[in-house]
């Protein structure tokens, strides 16, 4: 690399994205480990969680709350139907596939739901309850600006 040009490419250790994913791999690992002694995956625990908050709901808007693309929430589905965890039911559009946590479903979801709080409560008290806020809050805003922005 020739020493007298500005650098073309920020620092490795201080890239965003490289940032964002080690943040994420960190924090998402004792949650993985909690969800996963229920037999689910990350992606299944945020759709019982997503229809535990609001329900019934359809594919479409579950992928988007849940950042899961259309092909892998079809196999989730699939997965938590098979395992009595969620139901479909009737939308008004017949077109679309909605979903509600069935009564096994809700009962998994309160059980495992304890403790991801607990997880999350100890994770928030070791970082501090206000940057956690202002962590949510930043991180919104760079979302935000990242759908709105013209890389092209």
């Amino acid at each position: 690399m020739d020493t007298g040009q500005e650098k073309r490419l920020r620092d490795f250790q201080r890239a965003l994205p490289i940032s964002l994913l080690r943040a994420r791999e960190a924090t998402m690992r004792p949650f993985k480990d909690h969800v996963e002694s229920y037999g689910l995956t990350l992606q299944q625990w945020r759709v019982l969680r997503a229809l535990a908050d609001d329900s019934p709901l359809d594919s479409k808007t579950l992928s988007e709350r849940c950042v899961i693309l259309a092909p892998s929430l079809s196999r989730i589905f699939r997965t938590l139907l098979d395992r009595g965890l969620i139901h479909t039911v009737k939308s008004k559009d017949a077109r679309r596939h909605s979903v509600i946590l069935s009564r096994e479903g809700a009962a998994l979801f309160e059980e495992a739901s304890r403790r991801s709080e607990e997880i999350y409560r100890r994770l928030e008290a070791a970082y501090g309850t206000e940057k956690m806020s202002q962590l949510l809050t930043l991180l919104g805003e760079l979302r935000e600006v990242a759908e709105a922005t013209d890389f092209d």
